[in-house]
This record gives C-alpha cells, structure tokens and sequence, in this order.
C-alpha cells in the first residue's frame, strides 16, 4: 500500500518523544512532593463560572445542524470583542469560527495557498522555533518550508525582511505568533508594520497566530490585523484567536479566523464542504465568553503573579529572559533533552526540550539549548517547581548553569 510522501519527513510529535526520552527515568521525589507537568500549554485557571448557566439553557442545540461558519450571535460576539480590544470595525461575514486555531491555521493554508507562485513552488515562512501545525500545513499544500530562526540575537521573532528577495517572491504565506510560542517575545507595531509592508511588496499573506494575546506583562500586545487596517492592507493578514487560553477553556475548542473580504469568503467556501462547525450550544457558551472581560482580568492577574515569581526565581541566570506576553518560559540550558531528564530524574519535573518545537537548518537547531516550561499551576505549586528546577538546573548562589 502506498502512502504520502509529503509527511513522510514530519518528526514525532513533541510530547510522544518526550515520553520515549524519560521512559527509562524514574521520577525523583523528596517525601510528599508530588510530579509537577510543565509541558503542555493547557490553562489550570478556573474557567469562567457563568459558562455553565448558557450551556445548560442551550442544550437543545445538539438536536440542530450547527453553522458552519458560526451562527450570528457568536460572529457578533466576536466582532464586538475585536472593536474592543483592537479598535476594528469588522463585518461578521470577515470573521469565521473555528475549532480552536490550530485548525484554522492548517485549514487556511489549504484554502488560500496557490499550487505556484510566480510559476515556481510556493514558499511558507514559518518562525523557528514554531506551533508545529505551521510545517504540517505547508506539507499538505506542498509548499517548501522556509524555516526562519528566532533565536535571542532577532529579539525572539523571525527576521523575514533578511531572506533573499528571490524567495520572498515566491513566499505564498508568512506565519507569525505574537506573544511567541515559546519564548513569550511581543512583535510590536513597528515590526508588525514592516512584516506587513513586506507582505504587500512580495505579494504574500500574513497569518497571525494572536492566541496568547490576552496574557501579557506590561501592555495589550498589537494585533496584526489592526496594523493592517491602519496601513490601508486588511487583505494582507488573516488573524486568529481563541479561548483556549483568554478564557481558560481549551476543551472548548473554539476560536476565530478574521482578514480581508476575499480571504475569508475562500476560507468559509472551503470549511463548507471540509469543515467541522461548533456545535450551537458551545457557539453560546463561546459568545458569552468572548462578551465579558472580567474572567480575562481575574486570569491575567493570576499570571502577573507567577511572572514575578519566575522574576524572583530565575532572574539571576544569565539568559533568563523574562517573557512580554503568553505563560510559557525559555529556560536556557545546555542541552534541552539532558536537562528534561536531569529534572525528571532529580526533581519530578517534567518540562520540554527546545528542540522538540523547532527544525534544524544548515546544522542548527534554534531550540536546543532550551527547555519550554508552562506557568500554568496555581500559584504555589509554580513556586515550588520553579524553585525545585532552579536547583538542579542552576547553581542558584552564583547565577551560574
């Protein structure tokens, strides 16, 4: 039997080969420490209380067909929660649900990439280290994946305006994530601007992945799709966001993609026939949730205070860099798969080599001397892990690693 050769060079997934790399360890506990999982990016903050009232007065919304591109009250909601936060005045008809954003952001590859560019293969940027979905999109369109690092020396974001011009004209899709997954890094407007200027020169989209842009340190980051407008080129970004970590409910499932009139109408065309609408009681539960800013307010608190206890802990090692925006931390190591072990080993903690988010380019691979570690714990709990890491992982009286 055949199969496709376009995933054939996907490696394993992160957090299978996380389990391979510590299936040999034992985890090493002090008396009633209990494993702490710093892995995955899965919120552990209450989800907003309400949401269960509007679930329960929707329930009979799993007798009907969902719409496929969201029912009126949830683009409404949306489109509300965009004129909010991002001053935009965005029609419901530039606005399409999601089920979650990784599956728009593979969804909209397939819907807007074409099968050349400037009569050669098409080109997808993606930032290095990177949300792995972006190389699988590119694969399924056949794209080559450009690979572009991200790294402390280009302040954590891709340098795309560096790539030769050449393959910037065959470029089809740009894809961005700011606050960066992983290392927390915020493209402010001026980068934003540059990006998109390229974007209009080289004729390409800018995919903005913006799902972590509710938790920030100092400021509300910049969207895309804002800069965009002001800029006169809505149809060079297709912007998506969720709730998965705004509102705490990552089992929900439930995001949105919004951009240029012609970009979203190819994008619902297609989920038309390939789609897989949100059902109408979780569309309810999403339009309440994208309505009300208190439960975003009470989470973003919670997250400023493990910033500083990450601050506190971690500040002294030298290349701590403390993240603008998302909860995740860029921990330099010397080696991201040892020090996962070493940790799991001495201390129960289980945290994810750099490596495992990011591609090897001419010998280098961005991530690996770096592990990911999620803020997502109650408070306390983040204390004690981060405490417990930094004294396996650092010498913590000198700052050194």
């Amino acid at each position: 039997m055949a199969f496709p050769e376009r995933f054939s060079n996907l490696p394993e997934y992160a957090f299978p080969r996380l389990r391979a790399l510590l299936s040999d360890v034992a985890p090493g506990l002090a008396p009633g420490e209990s494993p702490q999982i710093l892995t995955i990016g899965e919120p552990r903050h209450p989800m907003p209380p309400f949401l269960s009232d509007v679930l329960q007065a929707s329930l009979q919304g799993f007798a009907k067909y969902p719409v496929n591109e969201g029912g009126p009250d949830l683009l409404g909601a949306i489109s509300g929660w965009l004129g909010r936060r991002h001053n935009l005045d965005v029609a419901p008809d530039r606005i399409m649900a999601l089920n979650g954003t990784r599956e728009g952001l593979f969804n909209a590859a397939l819907a807007l990439c074409p099968e050349t560019k400037n009569g050669q293969r098409p080109a997808i940027l993606i930032p290095n280290p990177f949300y792995q979905v972006y190389a699988v999109a590119a694969a399924a369109v056949n794209a080559e994946p450009v690979f572009v690092a991200a790294t402390p020396e280009t302040g954590n974001l891709p340098d795309y305006a560096g790539l030769d011009a050449a393959l910037l004209d065959r470029t089809a899709i740009a894809y961005l994530c700011s606050p960066a997954n992983p290392q927390g890094a915020v493209a402010d407007e001026d980068y934003l601007r540059d990006l998109i200027a390229l974007a209009e020169k080289h004729d390409f989209l800018v995919f903005a992945d913006e799902c972590y842009s509710e938790i920030w340190r100092d400021a509300p980051p910049p969207g895309a799709l804002k800069v965009a407008t002001d800029m006169g080129l809505a149809d060079r970004v297709v912007m998506f966001n969720s709730l998965s970590k705004r509102s705490n409910l990552p089992g929900l499932r439930s995001g949105f993609a919004a951009g240029g009139p012609e970009q979203l109408r190819q994008m619902r065309r297609l989920r038309s026939y390939a789609g897989a609408p949100l059902p109408m009681p979780l569309q309810a539960v999403s339009a309440a949730a994208w309505s009300d800013e208190d439960h975003v307010q009470d989470s973003l608190r919670m997250y400023h205070a493990k910033y500083a206890i990450a601050d506190r802990v971690l500040g002294g090692v030298p290349g701590y860099a403390a993240p603008q925006g998302g909860f995740f931390l860029w921990l330099p190591v010397a080696d991201g798969e040892s020090a996962a072990r070493l940790l799991w080993a001495r201390a129960g903690i289980q945290v994810l080599p750099g490596a495992y988010l990011a591609r090897e380019v001419d010998g280098f691979n961005p991530g690996q001397g770096f592990v990911r570690v999620a803020l997502v714990a109650p408070e306390a709990e983040t204390e004690a892990a981060l405490t417990r890491l930094a004294s396996v992982l650092y010498d913590t009286t000198t700052g050194r690693g």
